[in-house]
């Protein structure tokens, strides 16, 4: 593959399609793109449970911890 190379190439085995070679640049923005989305499920999911909140001097005596 050249380095001026923009579009992926595709390798196949068999005639099948077994992998894909894309410039760094666009691997990095695929690996960006994921991590967004993962970021946004967990967020969904955490919205879709309810929410409670306790003051923080309550958690820190239920945890045996002293405040700094």
């Amino acid at each position: 593959m050249s380095k001026t190379a923009k579009a992926p190439e595709i390798i196949t085995r068999r005639g099948k399609p077994i992998s894909v070679i894309l410039p760094i640049k666009d691997y990095q923005a695929l690996l960006d793109r994921l991590e967004d989305a993962e970021d946004a499920a967990c967020l969904k999911k955490a919205r879709a449970k309810p929410q409670s909140f306790r003051p923080l001097n309550e958690y820190l005596a239920a945890h045996g911890k002293a405040r700094i």
